[in-house]
């Protein structure tokens, strides 16, 4: 099979049941380390419910990553700038964004905005950063997909678990999803090297947080907002902020007389 990112050939690696019921195949690519299952047939059903019922730390991750993602903007970024969350879910990440004081907007055609009606991404253009959590997992053509997510912005904040040095079997990584189905793309540090490559970007990685820029950014730096994001100084970048929720009541207000 080939690989879907570096186009090399990927060889099997093994065969997992999927959704308790398909024999699923997997390839790994020996070139770019990046793993990826067979042409996913039974996504359909997969995506029956777009959140699966196993996520449960649904909330926990968009707090934790409000407060790290808070950090990273308002010391690397412009921001006053628009921002988009791509695959946004429910809506959560863009409104706790938007309490901070960020101009954050959502896009998902897949999922139904419940908490950021009002603010989708097609009533603004140009956007200065993409944010993506848990998203490039579950790209059946990534390479598809970043483009056209670097249209939008050539910047793009993005978390998704990378694949152990060791690449462990079906019962020995949670992160393979098998349960829910929607899983089917894995990326090792050496994957995502190449991204940033191909697309002439710089790649900055820690504690799960990965960084593609067109900027230059000291690795130090760059670790040290991670860790004050992780341990508060959100606090810091709240209290210089101006929160967008009671503007943005009005806002929801003046837009449905």
């Amino acid at each position: 099979m080939k690989c879907k990112i570096c186009q090399n050939k990927s060889t099997s690696c093994f065969d997992a049941v999927m959704l308790n019921k398909y024999d699923v195949k997997y390839y790994l690519c020996p070139q770019c380390g990046f793993l990826q299952t067979e042409e996913p047939f039974w996504l359909d059903e997969a995506y029956a419910d777009t959140i699966n019922i196993s996520d449960t730390g649904i909330m926990h991750r968009n707090l934790r990553l409000c407060r790290i993602t808070s950090v990273l903007i308002y010391f690397l970024f412009e921001k006053e700038a628009n921002f988009i969350d791509y695959a946004g879910g429910y809506g959560i990440f863009t409104r706790l964004m938007r309490d901070v004081g960020f101009n954050f907007f959502w896009h998902d055609p897949y999922t139904v905005n419940l908490i950021a009606r009002g603010f989708e991404s097609n009533k603004v253009k140009d956007f200065s950063l993409i944010t993506a959590f848990e998203v490039f997992e579950h790209f059946t053509d990534p390479l598809k997909e970043i483009k056209k997510m670097l249209d939008t912005s050539k910047n793009i904040i993005f978390t998704t678990n990378l694949l152990p040095n060791k690449i462990p079997g079906p019962e020995q990584w949670w992160y393979y999803g098998l349960e829910h189905g929607q899983h089917v793309s894995f990326y090792s540090q050496k994957t995502l090297k190449y991204i940033a490559r191909k697309f002439n970007l710089n790649l900055f990685s820690s504690s799960g947080i990965n960084l593609l820029c067109t900027k230059k950014i000291n690795n130090f730096i760059y670790k040290s907002l991670i860790l004050a994001g992780r341990i508060g100084f959100h606090l810091y970048v709240k209290a210089n902020m101006a929160s967008k929720t009671i503007p943005d009541m009005y806002q929801t207000f003046q837009d449905n007389k």
